[in-house]
């Protein structure tokens, strides 16, 4: 069983699966407390769901795109299952994580997308260091940043962990505390081999959903 937040169809707002339709999985329980967050409600709201009840509401939407997100989904040890599950049925996953949890159990056809928290999230060194090994092809790195501190740190990483030649980086600025603008024109002044993201469901939200 698998203590399920909310399951819904969506467009793909971040990583390179942007503007993708597809099925959200969200868990219950987060172990970070982000100054950002915009999914509080999932830090303890949910039902138990069984893997079959699971896997009938992703198949009724008829997309091969699933998202397992959170939360923190990493905290239910039956992910790994439903994850695993879902790849021996083609779909193709990917997995939202803040990076705070061990990824070395995570199925190698799973993209996972490293959230690397910065100073001003809140859960700043919450980061395991052991996952970079564990890291693959299809692993995506995403930094949300809030300043201009949080831009300095985030080149510092990323150099010093030779991240921008081995993955796709991903800087996102934190919706509603910097402008789009002022990022873009940082990753270009400052020679950054980041790519922009904008969170897409910002600018799209579909009112039957909550979150992405």
């Amino acid at each position: 069983m698998l203590k399920i937040n909310e399951i819904f169809y969506s467009i793909q707002g971040e990583s390179t699966h942007v503007g993708l339709p597809t099925v959200f999985v969200r868990t219950t329980g987060c172990n970070l407390r982000c100054t950002y967050c915009d999914t509080t409600y999932s830090y303890y709201e949910g039902e138990d769901q069984g893997l079959e009840q699971i896997l009938a509401q992703i198949t009724s939407y008829g997309t091969k795109y699933v998202c397992i997100t959170g939360g923190e989904p990493l905290l239910q040890k039956e992910i790994f299952s439903l994850m695993k599950t879902l790849c021996d049925r083609d779909f193709e996953v990917s997995l939202e994580t803040s990076g705070s949890k061990k990824i070395d159990d995570v199925d190698s056809r799973v993209k996972i997308i490293l959230d690397v928290k910065t100073p001003d999230s809140g859960a700043a060194n919450s980061f395991l260091v052991e996952n970079l090994a564990h890291a693959n092809s299809k692993t995506e790195f995403k930094f949300v940043l809030c300043s201009q501190k949080d831009f300095d740190w985030s080149e510092n990483f990323c150099r010093q962990h030779d991240l921008f030649k081995k993955f796709v980086v991903l800087y996102s600025p934190s919706f509603g505390k910097i402008e789009p603008q002022w990022l873009a024109q940082n990753i270009l002044t400052k020679n950054s081999h980041a790519r922009l993201q904008l969170q897409l469901h910002k600018y799209i939200w579909l009112p039957e959903t909550r979150g992405v």
